[in-house]
């Protein structure tokens, strides 16, 4: 039973971490302050009381936010702080406003003058990291990639050139999907992690190349189970040719024919036209 006469907690809007599968994973301090809360704010209220009960915290005081009341509801809970309340913000897993609603609520909050206090913990991208075992030593955190293939596809374009490794969340049913649009953008042999049901009882955590990916998927039904975290090794960094070189090809390529786009940028960059030409078939034809 969590203490029954917790401490007075300072006006904030405390931004609380939860489990993203282990109940075992909540913080002390996270205990302390959904036990001392005035109102615990939730993305999925059934989900949150389960949480309070299994840990001997009164489910009374909880509200509901989600996407389609996240303005409404932060107009209350503005009013409530500036009362004198405090209030915990829960979302249905892992850490709020990554991803999911809040990051709007934390917004008004802030622009209302009002004090916002993040109480840190699971983050199933964080989790994943940790255990891929990725060279890079950046990460690019994307979340949720679209659900229709050409649009997936033409946003996966604009991160093919990232050195740093990249870290998607997908659903089970998109999963076969995206992994063949992975390896059509990026290519056959970067390296993939399928981080799946993290912290839960069926955790696993497999790397292979983008090549094998599709065989690993179909191989087994349970493959293709579960909330999945999805990491990509990051491009090889291209020797010799700045950023700004880059995306200087890639606009004109978009405007004129390869041969003058490279005449254009030898012109415009100072780089080798050498270079700049075989970049271009790269960026024409990205599977090859």
């Amino acid at each position: 039973m969590h203490n029954e006469h917790p401490q007075k907690l300072e006006t904030a809007l405390y931004v609380v971490a939860t489990p993203i599968g282990n109940l075992r994973d909540i913080t002390l301090r996270a205990l302390d302050v959904l036990a001392a809360a005035d109102l615990v704010a939730a993305e999925d209220t059934r989900n949150t009381r389960h949480l309070l009960t299994q840990h001997g915290i009164n489910a009374g005081r909880v509200m509901a936010v989600h996407q389609h009341n996240e303005r409404g509801a932060a107009e209350k809970i503005i009013a409530l702080l500036q009362a004198g309340q405090n209030v915990a913000f829960v979302s249905d897993a892992g850490t709020p406003a990554i991803s999911d609603p809040g990051a709007l609520l934390v917004r008004a909050v802030l622009a209302a003058g009002l004090r916002v206090i993040p109480i840190p913990g699971a983050s199933a991208a964080i989790a994943a990291l940790s255990a891929a075992g990725m060279a890079e030593t950046h990460f690019f955190f994307y979340g949720f990639l679209p659900n229709k293939s050409a649009a997936r596809r033409s946003t996966l374009e604009k991160l093919r050139d990232v050195t740093a490794t990249l870290v998607f969340y997908e659903a089970p049913h998109r999963i076969v999907e995206c992994a063949a649009d992975l390896q059509t953008v990026f290519g056959a042999e970067r390296e993939i992690v399928f981080a799946r049901e993290i912290t839960k009882l069926f955790e696993s955590i497999h790397r292979c190349t983008l090549g094998a990916a599709l065989d690993w998927l179909n191989s087994d039904p349970n493959n293709q189970r579960g909330e999945f975290v999805v990491l990509v090794s990051g491009a090889q960094p291209q020797p010799g040719l700045s950023a700004e070189t880059r995306d200087t090809l890639a606009v004109l390529l978009e405007e004129l024919p390869l041969k003058q786009a490279v005449k254009l940028a030898t012109q415009i960059t100072g780089a080798k036209r050498g270079e700049l030409y075989q970049l271009a078939l790269q960026m024409k034809n990205p599977a090859e």
